[in-house]
């Protein structure tokens, strides 16, 4: 399996598609890193660092000016196109030029395939990840100036990162990666089922575009949720914790919903909660960062979540994929 990995990473790290995906998340950092310069203000004051009791580092990565989105909304969107783009032709494009047969006719078992294509892509994407990741804080470590917002600084740039923002950001980190296999699993599992490489395609495109574009960004999720379970203005707390429930469950039945949770938990740590909160609920919440241990319990079962559907979409491919049979033509 482990000539299988070298030869797939050494085919993504030579094509034309590696190079455009990597300019993608070029442009991410590029506009994550433009949108801090202009609104790194906004965002310290949102993660309360101006008082000192907030994150001074994760701003770099939560700052948004105007219409330059924030970094993690752009990474939201590029690293499930790179995982799409790196498997809808993982194994269909194998079928279709002979190839497959060629290989599989060797001493190589038929699981060693499609593992070695799974964690070959799932290498690509942490590559990507943490290139994106280091470059945004390697370049606000040497270029912003915080002294004018009131930060006692020797040198130019921001302070460097606490333990615990490093903690955040390889949390975050990890789950974009796992993010990223997901959307890399579900390209495979079309790829298998799938013997045209534009079928494989479209139908991921078209399921994050759902989930993604018309779920989270315009608010379609939120619609069906309160169409499903309206907020009543009942005076019941009960009643309305309820109802909050089970509009909560109807939003993280996407993928991209339960990914902008755990990343706004770790990355916004003023955040008063997840998902729906009532009116009931607001009235108890001090406004106060929450700290690392509460938020690895809040994230705990997105994280398990994103997991399981990568798993899930990884072992039907594998099952069919080991089941189909394979002919030279």
């Amino acid at each position: 399996m482990i000539a299988i990995i070298r030869k797939e990473l050494a085919d993504h790290f030579n094509s034309i598609r590696f190079l455009v995906l990597f300019l993608l998340v070029l442009v991410a950092v590029g506009g994550g890193i433009y949108a801090a310069k202009q609104g790194i203000r906004e965002a310290l004051e949102a993660s309360r660092a101006v008082t000192e009791d907030g994150f001074v580092f994760l701003s770099l990565f939560t700052s948004s000016w105007g219409d330059i989105p924030i970094f993690t909304m752009v990474i939201a969107i590029v690293i499930p196109i790179t995982g799409i783009v790196l498997g809808f032709d993982a194994i269909n494009s194998e079928r279709t030029g002979g190839t497959l047969s060629r290989l599989l006719s060797q001493p190589v078992y038929r699981d060693s395939v499609i593992n070695g294509k799974f964690l070959a892509g799932i290498i690509t994407i942490t590559i990507m990840a943490g290139t994106a990741i280091l470059l945004v804080g390697g370049f606000g470590l040497i270029w912003f100036d915080l002294r004018p917002y009131g930060f006692n600084m020797t040198g130019i740039g921001v302070p460097f990162p606490t333990p615990e923002e490093i903690i955040r950001l390889f949390l975050y980190f990890v789950i974009t990666v796992v993010y990223g296999a997901f959307w890399m699993g579900l390209s495979m599992l079309f790829s298998v089922v799938f013997r045209r490489a534009a079928g494989s395609l479209l139908i991921p495109m078209v399921i994050f575009i759902i989930f993604y574009f018309f779920w989270v960004f315009l608010g379609f999720g939120g619609a069906i949720a309160n169409a499903v379970s309206p907020i009543t203005g009942s005076s019941d707390i009960a009643t309305q914790i309820q109802q909050a429930g089970m509009q909560q469950t109807i939003l993280r039945l996407s993928p991209s919903y339960l990914f902008r949770e755990a990343y706004a938990v770790l990355l916004l740590p003023v955040a008063k909660g997840l998902g729906v909160i009532t009116v009931a609920q607001a009235r108890f919440m001090v406004a106060n960062p929450i700290s690392l241990t509460q938020s690895l319990l809040a994230i705990w079962p997105h994280l398990i979540g994103m997991v399981s559907l990568s798993a899930i979409c990884f072992a039907i491919s594998y099952i069919i994929f080991m089941k189909q049979e394979i002919r030279a033509t």
